[in-house]
């Protein structure tokens, strides 16, 4: 079967640490793991797809390097993740300038790692958010007879006209809606708000029964509340859901380094609360995290701790849905 995955531009040399302490001695390249993995991680590092500039692409890789700063222990939940089992699959290998070619094999690539670790979880680092369509028809090819519901955390809809602006960020979930791979009543959003998407984008929305969980709303009943009734509500209609984390759903004040973040958006415990829900929700085989540009950010690294931070936040909420 034909993939594109190849090793990451950036890894660290592991030595075999029978009791890792960091997250960078854990996780272990998936080729050389000997035990089953639970959760099959990979890199879409494309971000030519995005209507405006942006280095999403440089993300998987600074993602990888922050690694060695975060340990295996959560100290809020008094649990240890080193016994989880995550396999690192490398980096999609993009084409150079081929757009279409290089959603393609983030399709091809999807499919391939999906039905050769069935009773894993997967987790997509991207790249912009053209990369979720690729990813969620992958998922279809490999299990067609299932249907998928997406929870996408997100400050905009992401239902602009492909054939306006191509396959692009602004546009892979009505890329799903238009080529029946997910339908708009299994699709939930949580996190629009203020001036960010036009009417005749709602408009489409609402026609194809996407559910548009305002942020203002989703805060009224509390966002982990929300998070849970969505996931509860796509549980009772779907097979298999996929959540796609858009970072550009965080307040612009604490997300430098996501080009098309907003004031008024998420707080980053409101994410990290919904992430170990999420994680828990046996419901929920795929994730991914898009849209967060190393080259914009603060000195310090600010928005990548945070997207690291979130990730360990997911996991650790599937370790305790494994308890």
């Amino acid at each position: 079967m034909k993939h594109w995955l190849q090793k990451p531009e950036w890894s660290w040399n592991q030595d075999s640490i029978n009791e890792p302490t960091y997250v960078h001695q854990w996780i272990r390249p998936l080729d050389s793991m000997k035990l089953t993995p639970e959760l099959v991680l990979y890199g879409a590092p494309l971000s030519r797809s995005s209507i405006s500039v942006s280095g999403a692409s440089l993300y998987p890789t600074e993602f990888r390097r922050i690694w060695s700063t975060m340990t295996t222990y959560n100290l809020d939940e008094n649990v240890d993740l080193s016994t989880y089992q995550v396999g690192d699959a490398g980096d999609i290998h993009m084409h150079t300038t081929d757009i279409s070619l290089s959603h393609e094999r983030i399709q091809a690539s999807t499919k391939f790692l999906c039905l050769r670790n069935q009773s894993a979880r997967t987790c997509m680092i991207g790249g912009d958010h053209s990369t979720t369509a690729c990813a969620v028809r992958g998922i279809k090819e490999a299990f067609p007879k299932e249907t998928i519901g997406i929870l996408q955390l997100d400050t905009h809809l992401d239902v602009r006209d492909p054939k306006e602006f191509g396959p692009a960020n602004g546009t892979p979930i009505r890329q799903l809606v238009e080529g029946n791979i997910v339908f708009g009543e299994n699709i939930i959003n949580i996190g629009p708000h203020g001036y960010y998407n036009a009417k005749p984008l709602i408009e489409f929305a609402k026609k194809h029964h996407i559910n548009i969980i305002p942020l203002k709303a989703a805060r009224k009943k509390g966002v982990v509340t929300s998070v849970l009734h969505s996931l509860q509500k796509l549980a009772n209609r779907v097979d298999r859901i996929y959540v796609t984390i858009d970072l550009d759903v965080l307040d612009i004040s604490v997300a430098p380094g996501v080009p098309a973040s907003t004031p008024g958006g998420m707080s980053t415990e409101e994410l990290f609360d919904s992430l170990l829900e999420i994680g828990k929700h046996p419901a929920v085989q795929h994730i991914d995290f898009v849209c967060l540009d190393p080259s914009r950010d603060s000195p310090v690294c600010e928005t990548v701790k945070i997207g690291g931070y979130a990730w360990m936040q997911f996991v650790t909420g599937c370790v305790l849905q494994n308890s």
